[in-house]
């Protein structure tokens, strides 16, 4: 059996640098400012060997607390600009889309799976599937998981 792991917030300052460089390696990969873990490693001034012992280890603090992700599935008409419609209620509400699914309609309707950031939303999740659910062509539209 293994042990849970165990979590501490440091200040930076305090930390060993090697971890610091590590996230800023990690960012460069994430942003596509560096190609290759060769070349992050390389530019912060660490070894490959240290990147990958420590990169799923350290992380900032602010990309654990960051917000709140819920996954929506929801079955739609097969009609143009159904989607599209959610999608600008998402964006009018200040949910951030980070994922969609869509499986190819089966008697006119299809299965949408989408995955948004809800930490900014200026409303709340319930009236949020509300509006969704009175687009024209949503058959469906409801909480998954988050």
């Amino acid at each position: 059996m293994s042990k849970a792991p165990k979590y501490f917030i440091v200040d930076a300052q305090a930390m060993p640098d090697i971890f610091v460089r590590v996230v800023q390696a990690k960012e460069l990969l994430e942003l596509g400012e560096a190609a290759t873990v060769n070349e992050a490693t390389q530019r912060v001034g660490i070894s490959r060997s240290a990147f990958y012992k420590y990169k799923d280890m350290v992380r900032p603090f602010n990309d654990m607390m960051n917000g709140h992700i819920v996954t929506f599935q929801a079955m739609l008409r097969d009609r143009p600009g159904i989607l599209s419609s959610i999608l600008n209620i998402f964006a009018e509400s200040g949910g951030n889309i980070l994922t969609i699914n869509q499986s190819v309609p089966t008697l006119s309707v299809a299965a949408v799976t989408l995955s948004a950031e809800t930490s900014a939303l200026c409303l709340s999740l319930e009236e949020l599937v509300h509006r969704v659910e009175q687009v024209e062509g949503v058959v469906r539209f409801e909480v998954l998981a988050g």
